[in-house]
């Protein structure tokens, strides 16, 4: 199965973490079933993407096995192939070319890859040889250890040269340049200064020549700034960025709370549109 996204409006990724320890959401979906059901509500709410991870990537967690995370995510891939509606692609979460490879054979049609490609020296190759999208995301460090002093000579062109770099290498390597996706990477090694100034250069990022990613879902930036603790209280915060997001020409949204987002990004859309 091959489908080709539609880039001329923003387009809505839903996160699916099957894993017990994400900042947000670990140990929300305790069975496939349960995880097959929320991703079916991300649907109909409005997501034309399923991004499914079986390794988190919080600050302070530690790396997950392949074996570990295969055994998270193939029987929620296997399911949701069966009964996702067409038009709507599962996209995999991993930096591991052997998760990868498993989720593919299975029909995955996007990589999400927090490493940009930093981590596994097969990745960027096995993407090229199934035609896949290919998501570059920027990270300072690693989850384990990037948050521990994040520093930067200028946040915005460390982040654009590293960005360039990736995605030169995997064009080099066979990766079509429309099925690469960049991602400054929101909370990845970055201080609450490092995101407000990202945020306020989205169009940057936008004007590289790729399609590109933002994911700010319920991350702790919107408690640095107005003091909200709980992830789930995060949501209003979260819509203002993808609003942002939207004026700035980004195309994917990765968020957890989908029709709230939508209505968000449907109403900058028609602003900026009309």
């Amino acid at each position: 199965m091959s489908y080709s996204l539609d880039f001329t409006k923003p387009i809505i990724m839903g996160i699916l973490n099957v894993t017990p320890d994400s900042f947000s959401d670990g140990g929300s979906y305790p069975s496939s079933k349960s995880a097959v059901d929320k991703a079916m509500i991300m649907v109909e709410q409005g997501a034309s993407i399923i991004d499914i991870g079986g390794e988190s990537t919080r600050p302070g967690s530690e790396r997950v096995s392949p074996i570990e995370q295969k055994r998270r995510i193939i029987d929620v891939i296997s399911q949701l192939r069966i009964n996702l509606p067409e038009g709507v692609i599962i996209s995999v979460d991993t930096t591991s070319s052997e998760v990868a490879e498993a989720a593919i054979s299975l029909g995955v049609e996007m990589i999400n890859d927090v490493s940009g490609g930093k981590d596994d020296d097969n990745m960027m190759a096995l993407v090229a040889k199934h035609n896949l999208y290919y998501c570059i995301m920027h990270m300072q460090g690693s989850p384990k250890t990037m948050q521990d002093n994040p520093t930067y000579d200028n946040v915005i062109s460390d982040i654009v040269k590293f960005l360039n770099l990736q995605a030169d290498r995997a064009v080099n390597l066979g990766i079509q340049k429309e099925k690469i996706i960049l991602d400054p990477g929101i909370g990845f090694g970055k201080k609450t200064e490092h995101n407000l100034d990202i945020l306020k250069n989205l169009d940057v990022f936008a004007n590289l020549g790729y399609h590109t990613l933002l994911g700010t879902s319920r991350k702790k930036i919107f408690s640095e700034v107005s003091s909200n603790n709980n992830p789930e209280d995060r949501v209003a915060g979260t819509c203002a960025t993808s609003a942002l997001g939207v004026i700035s020409n980004i195309n994917i949204f990765r968020v957890h709370d989908v029709w709230q987002n939508k209505q968000a990004i449907d109403i900058a859309f028609a602003i900026k549109n009309s």
